[in-house]
């Protein structure tokens, strides 16, 4: 076995592991650089060089605003200007609604931006050229995401997700998005060309706002695999992300243990050994993530859709089936599994009163005994022995295995059960966990009641 094939071994038995315990599929925060890779799209310089080269009106290149210090969105703010002035004695460049009053500004560049992106991108997967590239795209695909996040302006996701819901921009912020089955474009996107952040006016409105957007995306985050896919390590949208990420979940400069950073390196070989951390020091504090390197993301694609939860079903019935189900749990968890099909779900959706029959559920106000048996999800047991997540909850379930020789999680018992959903399952624990581990962390003597 080669020291590369050894390497992604263990990556897929990490991903496979983490998948398993948080018994939710994963998010992907996705960057501009999947849409390099699949259709030869540009970065944010490469936009403003394409940008630079079709206004005449802009004198100086773009690198020459750069040696200036002038940042990105402050040459968008400079490239804005110009565009206006060229667009009005160019008219015939752009459509006349742009011309009439009440227009702002920065509609002529956010035009072109949109025009630019609309040509470029494929409509579907088969359009995109190569057999292994078309592969990679439908092993993204059957990832079945819970949700992606973007900063990307263009629609090429939302030909990987079709059943997906675009939410674009300030659109995030409102109370009805359910948070699965959606595509957060978080920087805009061209179907909305007005709302696209671009230059420096727009990223200080994105940065007011973002405390909010943040919280609403942090309340997930902690629960979820996170993949980001398509940046740079010294991408300041990943670091700001991440900066916050750590606020919640990291431990004193601990790997974050559910956040994976994927990067694509064509060059190496089958000896090479990767590193599987990369460490971000942000405001003077490193920030430890997982990390994977590959020359091929099929087999992290295919590690990351090992598990998942519901098999064949359109995330948008998914959405609808979320919207229906606040008061339900299920009753007879954990004696049977649920046979479902699309149909099924289908009626499930249009007729409230097949909803119980479908998940073999009671209504809240009748609730069965193994949920309150069995309340906590590892998360909440963690949080209630004072760690940020799970992971502090799951290194005491560890040191059990090493002084007792018994893994509560491997059957059901007093202190766990596992609930099947399809392909994987949900772990949920007792108050008797939450006491021992406890006793655990505490260092002392304890004994099992299996």
């Amino acid at each position: 076995m080669t020291n590369y094939i050894k390497y992604q071994d263990e990556i897929i038995e990490d991903i496979k592991n983490v998948l398993d315990e948080m018994g939710t599929q994963p998010i992907l925060f996705v960057g501009s650089g999947l849409s390099k890779r699949y259709f030869s799209a540009p970065n944010w310089v490469e936009l403003l060089e394409y940008l630079k080269e079709k206004c005449s009106d802009i004198e100086h290149e773009v690198g020459y605003y750069i040696q200036d210090g002038k940042s990105l969105e402050q040459i968008g703010t400079i490239f804005t200007e110009h565009y206006r002035k060229w667009a009005w004695n160019n008219k015939q460049e752009f459509p006349d609604y742009l011309f009439q009053p009440g227009i702002p500004k920065d509609a002529y560049i956010k035009y072109e931006i949109s025009r630019f992106f609309s040509e470029i991108t494929p409509n579907n997967i088969e359009s995109v050229s190569g057999v292994e590239l078309k592969s990679e795209l439908s092993l993204l695909r059957n990832i079945q995401p819970h949700a992606v996040i973007t900063t990307n302006y263009d629609t090429f996701l939302e030909s990987i997700f079709l059943d997906y819901q675009p939410i674009i921009g300030q659109q995030i912020l409102r109370p009805d998005t359910m948070s699965i089955g959606e595509i957060f474009k978080i920087h805009g996107c061209i179907t909305l060309p007005n709302d696209l952040v671009f230059n420096e006016n727009d990223y200080l409105m994105f940065i007011e706002k973002k405390k909010y957007l943040s919280a609403k995306l942090l309340t997930f985050f902690a629960e979820h695999p996170l993949i980001f896919l398509g940046y740079s390590g010294n991408d300041e949208n990943i670091q700001s992300i991440l900066s916050d990420i750590d606020e919640i979940i990291s431990i004193n400069g601990e790997l974050i243990p559910n956040i994976y950073f994927l990067s694509y390196n064509k060059n190496l070989s089958e000896d090479a050994q990767p590193a599987k951390e990369k460490i971000f020091v942000i405001n003077r504090r490193e920030i430890r993530v997982k990390y994977i390197e590959t020359n091929s993301f099929s087999w992290v694609f295919s590690a990351l859709s090992a598990n998942k939860a519901v098999e064949n079903v359109h995330p948008k019935l998914l959405r609808a089936l979320l919207a229906r189900t606040y008061k339900l749990v299920r009753s007879d968890i954990p004696r049977r599994s649920v046979e479902v099909n699309f149909e099924m779900i289908r009626k499930a959706v249009e007729d409230d009163e097949s909803l119980p029959n479908l998940y073999g559920v009671s209504f809240l106000n009748n609730p069965s005994e193994i949920n309150f048996q069995f309340p906590y999800t590892l998360t909440d047991v963690g949080k209630a022995l004072g760690y940020n997540g799970w992971h502090g909850a799951e290194q005491l379930i560890g040191q059990i295995l090493k002084d007792k020789g018994e893994n509560i999680k491997n059957s059901d018992n007093n202190y766990h059960v596992a609930i099947p959903t399809g392909r994987s399952k949900i772990h949920k624990y007792s108050q008797q966990t939450i006491d021992l581990l406890e006793s655990v962390k505490n260092g002392e003597s304890y004994s099992l009641s299996l």
